[in-house]
């Protein structure tokens, strides 16, 4: 491909990005804004130039899944030879490589596949009784402490600076932390963090290796820059030296990784710590639809803090498209199983179940959605590998994997070598079971297939080394590896099904149909955001659950947990749902408004009904109707004829909607009739009798002419 074919169907502000000269390049890239294809198209830009090498790029970001869709496209674009990896993967390959001079003709340590177990072993050495919720809290302290670069005796006061609110007093997290760092040099294993450090370590202390590996890389692409944490920035640092040539691109809107150690900083003050950079702004939408991007942007203009400062106002680029729907339910059971119902509407209408999501603030939410789209009968599948990785399937799967390294030879290509393998667990790929449990159990394994092979299409290219490039396939035991990583990283594979995710886990991701769930105050944003900085994070991750529905977005909460609890205000980050927060205003709503109207609920799903057109339908817009369309005929007729013989319009009469409403909800007496919106006393007199009539089967040739007097 030419480069004339790299910067075809830009827009102007990508073409900008694509096109910047060599050196520090900030691009601030709005959700749905296309920065996967800027930053691809200005690698296979420079590198179709004959500007770089592309030998000599390294592209990391966070996931594997995203790392695969930049290698895929960076191929597509005549650049396959630019490595795209994760942090993670890229610190595994340096030091695997150069472990043997690193550590004095040793290999590499075992990489752990998981902290849980050895820090429970820490937390009984220090004394500290931890069931496995608690040692999965401890293992996150140790992951935040580390990633800050935190050592053991300084824990105390920096989780106190960072305002951290650890399972157990901060004095025992320090022993429990100690106890981990020791346990591990016993057993000869390390975590990620470490892989990192000594990728860290090696550069910094041995000038060979840094020698080595800057000849390798020189031009670097950071994705999603504002999730660095302290740890990998010095990584990176450690890369660049004393070079500048790097690219990052970033939303400081999406900031909602704080909890484990991200920081944004890096970010907002690129621009002042790289001198003579170049800005790009990325604000064109061509993910969302213009209704779901003016939500968006309504949500976030609020913002405050730091992060606003960089705060992009989107512009939609696709064609209009349905109104976000606002749904309030009398508790968190009837929330699920409407959104069960609309589920199963739009897969009978032929929306992929795939493009489905229901995403919530905590991953406590999930279980009444499960037994919601259980029970409705559609197919669902819980996003997050911790929940992925401890299937029972999933575990015997990964051990029969595991052993299969030794009994597979090694030259056997890696989706064979997973599926002989899997074999051995009695799975077998051309035989799926019938539905139910079963079924979900063979899709799981499965997706281990899947993802083996989008994990063979890319060959593994090590480091320039004195014999020059070496490339290798991927192999099992490689496979093994990622799987392990995956596992310590919540990145489960894709299984058919709605998604039920939580919105730190829906990062990255998008669907043609959106549900953001239990948007109550205490629980979005909850009740641990206690600062102005933590509120403020709880509303970027509003913003990132709005940003990920292409087309269709409800937004719902239960106004209690369960029937007859105590009832919850809505999210104060939804602008329909803003709330005063004035002394005045609290006073006046804790008084009974006695002329404030009934909460009017739906008759089909029981949500409540805030538009004056649905009250008067007395149901949701999306909610089947139930109209009677001889009925609506015949109160057309008669309204023509009534508005002829009083000599005013028809809507004068009834509108539209209000016929409409008649002609669903029929009503049979005047209690029911003056229920529909719009319909007083003073209509009920003039034409009640004629209404009940027609409801009750009249023709309007047979009412009598009195009943048109005004």
């Amino acid at each position: 491909m030419r480069t004339e074919g790299v910067l075809a169907g830009l827009d102007p502000d990508q073409r900008t990005a694509v096109t910047a000269a060599a050196g520090p390049v900030c691009i601030l890239a709005g959700a749905g804004t296309g920065k996967t294809r800027a930053v691809t198209h200005r690698i296979a830009y420079r590198t179709l130039s004959g500007e770089i090498n592309p030998r000599h790029v390294l592209a990391v970001t966070f996931t594997a899944r995203a790392a695969a869709e930049m290698r895929a496209r960076l191929t597509g674009l005549g650049s396959g030879a630019v490595q795209a990896r994760t942090f993670h993967a890229a610190a595994l390959r340096q030091v695997r490589y150069f472990a043997p001079r690193l550590l004095e003709g040793r290999q590499m340590p075992e990489l752990m596949e998981s902290k849980i177990r050895v820090v429970g072993l820490a937390a009984a050495r220090a004394g500290v009784r931890a069931d496995r919720a608690a040692a999965r809290d401890l293992a996150g302290e140790i992951e935040w402490s580390k990633s800050s670069l935190v050592e053991p005796g300084e824990y105390v006061v920096a989780a106190a600076k960072a305002l951290r609110e650890p399972p157990y007093e901060p004095a025992r997290v320090a022993e429990v932390f100690a106890a981990y760092e020791s346990l591990k040099r016993r057993q000869g294993v390390i975590d990620f963090e470490d892989l990192l450090r000594a990728a860290v370590w090696g550069i910094e202390e041995h000038a060979d290796v840094a020698d080595q590996i800057r000849a390798q890389y020189r031009h670097f692409v950071v994705d999603e820059y504002q999730d660095v944490n302290p740890l990998q920035q010095r990584l990176l640092d450690a890369w660049l030296g004393d070079r500048d040539d790097l690219t990052v691109v970033g939303d400081a809107s999406q900031t909602i990784y704080s909890f484990t150690g991200a920081t944004s900083s890096y970010l907002i003050d690129f621009p002042r710590q790289r001198r003579g950079a170049v800005v790009v702004r990325l604000v064109r939408d061509y993910r969302s639809t213009p209704q779901v991007v003016g939500l968006a942007n309504a949500v976030i203009q609020q913002a405050r803090g730091t992060e606003a400062k960089l705060r992009l106002e989107l512009v939609g680029q696709r064609a209009p498209g349905p109104e976000p729907e606002l749904k309030i339910f009398p508790d968190e059971l009837g929330e699920a199983a409407a959104v069960a119902r609309r589920c199963r509407e739009l897969i009978a209408g032929g929306t992929p179940a795939n493009e489905i999501a229901v995403l919530f603030r905590t991953n406590a939410q999930s279980e009444s959605y499960e037994e919601a789209l259980a029970e409705a009968e559609v197919p669902y599948l819980v996003r997050g590998a911790e929940r992925f990785f401890e299937r029972t399937e999933v575990r015997q799967a990964m051990v029969a994997l595991r052993a299969a390294v030794r009994s597979i030879p090694g030259e056997t290509p890696l989706p064979e070598a997973v599926v002989e393998a899997l074999a051995a667990t009695g799975w077998d790929r051309r035989r799926p079971p019938p539905g139910g449990s079963a079924r979900e159990q063979w899709e799981s394994v499965a997706a281990l297939v899947a993802l083996a092979e989008e994990y063979a299409a890319t060959p593994e290219i090590l480091p320039i080394g004195e014999a020059g490039r070496v490339q290798r396939e991927i192999t099992l035991s490689d496979f093994n590896d990622e799987l392990a990583r995956r596992a310590e990283q919540q990145h489960a594979p894709t299984v058919a099904g709605v998604t039920l995710a939580s919105l730190h886990s829906a990062k990255g991701l998008e669907w043609d149909a959106v549900f953001l769930v239990g948007l109550a105050d205490g629980t979005l944003p909850t009740t641990y955001a206690k600062t102005a900085e933590q509120l403020e994070e709880e509303r970027r991750l509003l913003y990132v659950g709005v940003t990920r529905a292409r087309q269709l977005l409800w937004l719902s909460y239960g106004q209690s947990r369960s029937s007859g609890g105590r009832q919850r205000r809505p999210c104060r980050f939804l602008p329909q749902l803003q709330r005063t927060s004035s002394p005045i205003a609290e006073e006046r709503s804790r008084k009974p408004d006695r002329r404030r109207p009934q909460v009017s609920l739906c008759r089909i799903c029981g949500a409540t009904l805030l538009a004056g057109a649905d009250r008067k339908l007395g149901r949701c817009p999306t909610c089947p109707s139930d109209l009677d369309e001889d009925l609506y005929e015949r109160l057309q007729a008669w309204r023509a004829t009534t508005a002829a013989a009083l000599k005013v319009p028809a809507y004068v009469v009834f509108t539209d909607a209000t016929l409409v409403a008649i002609a669903e909800r029929r009503p049979a007496d005047p209690a029911q009739l003056v229920a529909i919106a719009g319909i007083g006393a003073r209509k009920l007199g003039q034409y009640g009798d004629a209404v009940f009539a027609l409801v009750a089967g009249a023709s309007p040739d047979d009412l009598e002419p009195k009943n048109f007097e005004n």
